[in-house]
């Protein structure tokens, strides 16, 4: 392992902010090695030491500094907002350690928010009808995996849920399972207190909430066996 996680810089956040004022490359490459110290540096040890950690408990997941990190740096071609830079530091941990995978750890870092997931997220249309039909087929499965979830504290999102239930599922009374059916994605989030990434224990709550979500990564990767899927390229 290339480098043990000791804790994000003090200056990430205060680098954020300069960089959110800024907004351009001139004043980014000037700065850019506190942007490496404080921020990038610090997040590929973090994601070496998860990665290490993961795979000690048999968690699937795996990552390292080259694959997992995404880039500061904004794709403007198509979009209004031309500012170059996020005002964030992300990463993924995945099965196989790309980012292509399902049934992935995530970590955020910005000014917007400190948050860890553990994700089903815009799953093929194929795996999320077979995740729909396991709620479906075998609702005592999905409320057992809910219950778990929530014994450890966490719950499951409904960020872009569908207001209408899916064709094929109009059927379905029970409002729990209702709800579920017409998620999009299937995940959950944990806040990180700020004061912590500046502390190697970041690493072992982030360990932690993941062993606590490890149920939904379970529960997905025993339909994603069922489910009929398209190759991968």
């Amino acid at each position: 392992m290339a480098g043990t996680f000791s804790g994000f810089g003090q200056k990430a956040i205060p680098f954020l902010k300069a960089l959110d004022f800024h907004q351009n490359r001139e004043w980014f490459q000037e700065n850019r090695d506190l942007f490496e110290s404080e921020l990038r540096e610090p997040l590929g040890n973090l994601v070496e030491t998860l990665s290490e950690r993961f795979g000690a408990v048999g968690l699937g997941l795996r990552g390292d500094r080259k694959k997992s990190l995404f880039r500061i740096n904004r794709d403007v071609r198509f979009s209004k907002d031309k500012r170059p830079y996020t005002t964030h530091v992300s990463a993924i941990l995945s099965p196989d350690g790309t980012k292509m995978e399902q049934g992935v750890f995530f970590f955020h870092l910005g000014l917007d928010a400190c948050f860890a997931a553990v994700a089903w997220w815009q799953p093929e249309t194929a795996m999320l009808q077979a995740m729909r039909r396991a709620i479906e087929t075998r609702p005592e499965q999905f409320r057992k995996l809910v219950a778990v979830l929530k014994k450890g504290k966490l719950e499951l999102g409904t960020q872009g849920a569908m207001k209408r239930m899916p064709r094929g599922f109009e059927h379905v009374a029970d409002a729990d399972l209702a709800a579920a059916i017409r998620n999009r994605h299937f995940v959950v989030r944990q806040d990180v207190e700020p004061t912590s990434i500046h502390t190697p224990e970041l690493a072992d709550i982030l360990l932690d909430f993941v062993i606590r979500a490890r149920p939904l990564l379970d529960w997905g990767r025993a339909i994603q066996g069922t489910a009929v899927l398209p190759p991968q390229n």
